[in-house]
């Protein structure tokens, strides 16, 4: 080798920073509720859809974060040039799985019944600066229905949503689905006398944080300021306090029920039309939900509600865990949102010049499977195979005969593929793989005609407890014909 040719580095044996990888228990755990979800789903009439990862960010289009810079905020990049001159068509892995929704709605539009019910399921990519919880690469689980004006779309994204966690594994008192109406917002815009632009902005901005500075914190933000934490200024939208009085009425108006909030909202948006108009939509939501049979136990209407005001267009909701799980420094605090969604009237549209309402919910999968581990409804921990030793090279047939004959059963089965000379580390692979049951088969045992079957939980469990005597008894290791092998890990098995 010549002395100026450098030897090339290895490469770095590690995860982009913002990805992860999915192990074991994680990836089954998941597919295990998203099954269950999707099982919801096809009830309720809705139908699969798997799009590609890859859109063109024109398809994409102002619901990029920033549309002057096509590659920022997902991952773009340009295709070569076509045939004949020209710049190639810029591509993006997808953000999330609504706007190809759009696209497809718009795509198929003679070929899909109208309306369409959809829900998708699959991982989607930011290009975003990673944090603490905060990954480049995440799933999804979406429901919406494209083609129906109707309130009657709403309600029943919302009772399926109730549906969903509950067959996932949430319990009834530990979910609770918020619903609000960008409408009734709209109103009381209205009677504020702040309608469209930036001050409307500013003020959905400003009630975007009463969650986190209360009614007193909003009336200074839409007035003339507040002090933050640090004692820094922060500059107010600069409306007259009376201005401010409907969005305090708005944001304040919950009731003890649904029908004391309703006339509160009534109360707020005064004499405005549309005001009135997204009212009257949240009273026949929550008619129609309690004819589904799910009461305000399990949905309400909650004006709180007001994040993604700026994105819908009618009715919004969100379903909120309220059980109490601790945190990092063992404080109690609830577990929050897993689950958001509402009416989008102006997606599709843009493909289409044609309005085209829509309605739908997204699942936090990571969220919604952190709090059923949390809850103790998944372990964490993925049980492995049932791990057939191998006592003699000559013998691979014999194992895999076993090996068979148990996955014919539906038990999980693996043959040993390691050096099989030392036989504590075949031991020690079965326990590194979480494995429930190990079949020992010597030549002494072939020929007797039998197995030994170990139970490696029940065996763990005696290290662990037993005596001294206990332990030389070997409960956890039994001696069964070998026709009886299959019954017997099914006895252990449970």
């Amino acid at each position: 080798m010549a002395k100026d040719q450098k030897k090339q580095p290895r490469p770095k044996a590690e995860t982009p920073k913002g990805f992860r990888d999915y192990f074991g228990a994680d990836v089954t755990e998941r597919k295990q509720m998203l099954d269950r979800i999707a099982e919801i789903y096809h009830r309720h009439g809705f139908e699969p859809l798997e799009t590609s990862a890859v859109e063109t960010v024109e398809a994409l289009g102002k619901f990029l974060p920033d549309v002057d810079r096509p590659n920022a905020g997902v991952f773009a990049w340009q295709e070569a040039e076509v045939p004949g001159g020209g710049a190639g068509d810029w591509l993006a892995l997808r953000y999330d799985l609504t706007a190809p929704l759009a696209r497809v709605a718009a795509q198929f539009r003679n070929d899909l019944p109208s309306p369409y019910r959809r829900y998708a399921m699959g991982p989607v990519w930011r290009n975003e600066k990673p944090g603490p919880g905060r990954f480049r690469q995440f799933y999804q689980c979406d429901a919406d229905t494209v083609g129906s004006a109707s309130v009657a779309a709403d309600a029943e994204i919302c009772g399926m949503l109730a549906a969903a966690l509950e067959h996932a594994g949430i319990q009834r008192g530990d979910y609770l689905i918020r619903i609000n109406n960008r409408k009734v917002l709209n109103g009381i815009l209205e009677a504020m006398g702040v309608e469209g632009g930036k001050p409307a902005d500013d003020v959905l901005r400003t009630i975007d944080k009463f969650d986190k500075v209360g009614e007193a914190g909003v009336r200074q933000l839409l007035t003339t300021g507040r002090k933050d934490e640090s004692g820094a200024m922060i500059e107010g939208v600069g409306l007259r306090p009376e201005q401010a009085d409907p969005v305090i009425a708005f944001l304040t108006s919950k009731g003890a029920d649904n029908a004391a909030t309703l006339e509160n909202l009534r109360a707020a948006v005064g004499a405005s039309a549309t005001g009135a108009e997204g009212v009257e939509e949240l009273a026949q939501i929550s008619d129609m939900l309690a004819a589904m049979g799910v009461g305000e136990d399990r949905a309400v209407i909650d004006p709180s509600i007001v994040r993604g005001l700026g994105y819908y267009t009618g009715p919004v909701f969100e379903a909120e865990l309220t059980f109490e799980i601790l945190d990092e420094k063992g404080r109690k605090r609830q577990f929050g949102s897993v689950a958001g969604g509402g009416r989008y009237d102006g997606l599709v549209e843009r493909f289409t010049g044609q309005k085209v309402p829509a309605t739908g919910v997204s699942i936090g999968v990571d969220r919604l499977l952190a709090a059923l581990r949390a809850k103790g409804l998944m372990g964490g921990v993925d049980q492995g195979p049932v791990v057939v030793t191998v006592m003699d090279r000559d013998r691979m047939g014999d194992y895999y005969a076993m090996a068979s004959e148990l996955r014919e059963a539906g038990i999980r089965a693996e043959v040993y593929l390691g050096n099989p000379k030392n036989f504590g580390n075949q031991l020690k692979y079965a326990d590194k793989r979480n494995a429930p049951v190990a079949i020992i088969q010597g030549g002494d045992e072939a020929l007797r005609g039998v197995v030994q079957v170990k139970d490696l939980i029940l065996g763990a469990k005696i290290a662990a407890e037993a005596s001294h005597e206990e332990w030389k008894a070997q409960p956890a290791q039994t001696e069964v014909a070998r026709g009886d092998l299959v019954a017997e890990v099914r006895r252990i098995l449970g």
